[in-house]
């Protein structure tokens, strides 16, 4: 049987924390992804990857334990199924704003009935076995950003969309979109009180509840307040910051 790994951290009650990647490289997808990340998510939305590149990184994460998770860069079905076509277990969906969106979104993931998906999983089927196609609607993840001011104001009916399995916030554009300066680790008690909705939304709905954030402090002060998927660092963040560490060892 074809199964998707995060599921079964949920069932045990478990945070999988997700790596992510915008370096447009499998060298540098594989070696994040072999760090003991629970899952990696190739971003197509602000990274710098073409389709063929981004393949590619599917394939270097493939050789490793982590799950293989995409943002596409919009909403659009073509490109959420070729990339489900291409490997990923799952897709984040930025810019989500209302319940008909969601449900588009929703609808690219799944197979008929419960969606529209085309069926042509070439890479999919090779990688995960000739059952794909009879397990995927099950196990392929969706979340959907909420990150705009029109998102926080339909959070409730796109937390209800039928086979969506996370509400998941952009930090930066979900702060500007509450008329704060765009912070990936925001304090301001307006920022909070959105996410608290979006926590609650969740639960009200039985969704995975998922946070982007910077550095492990920040990531456990959130989950403390129940997340059950978070996104600790970046590749580029992470390349940045030790090479600006050496360099600071020696100029002082």
């Amino acid at each position: 049987m074809f199964t998707n790994p995060l599921r079964a951290i949920w069932a045990r009650g478990e945070v999988p924390i997700n790596g992510w990647l915008s370096i447009p490289n499998a060298w540098t997808a594989e070696i994040v992804a072999s760090s003991g990340y629970d899952a990696v998510t190739i971003d197509l939305q602000h990274g710098y990857m073409s389709y063929e590149t981004a393949l590619a990184m599917l394939q270097a994460v493939g050789n490793t334990g982590a799950v293989p998770l995409v943002r596409v860069w919009w909403n659009d079905p073509a490109l959420i199924m070729k990339m489900l076509d291409s490997g990923a277990l799952g897709v984040i969906c930025p810019l989500i704003n209302n319940r008909a969106e969601a449900e588009s979104f929703v609808g690219a993931c799944r197979y008929p009935p419960q969606g529209f998906r085309s069926y042509g999983p070439t890479r999919a089927a090779m990688c995960y076995g000739e059952e794909y196609f009879t397990y995927a609607n099950s196990e392929i993840v969706t979340f959907a950003m909420i990150e705009t001011a029109q998102g926080l104001e339909n959070l409730e009916e796109i937390a209800a969309t039928p086979h969506l399995d996370g509400l998941y916030i952009g930090p930066a554009d979900l702060s500007v979109a509450l008329g704060l300066p765009p912070h990936t680790e925001p304090t301001d008690p307006k920022f909070f009180a959105a996410v608290d909705r979006i926590l609650a939304a969740a639960a009200a709905n039985n969704k995975i509840a998922c946070i982007h954030a910077r550095t492990p402090d920040y990531t456990k002060r959130m989950l403390a307040k129940g997340f059950r998927f978070a996104t600790v660092g970046n590749d580029t963040n992470l390349l940045s910051s030790a090479a600006k560490a050496i360099t600071a060892a020696f100029k002082g």
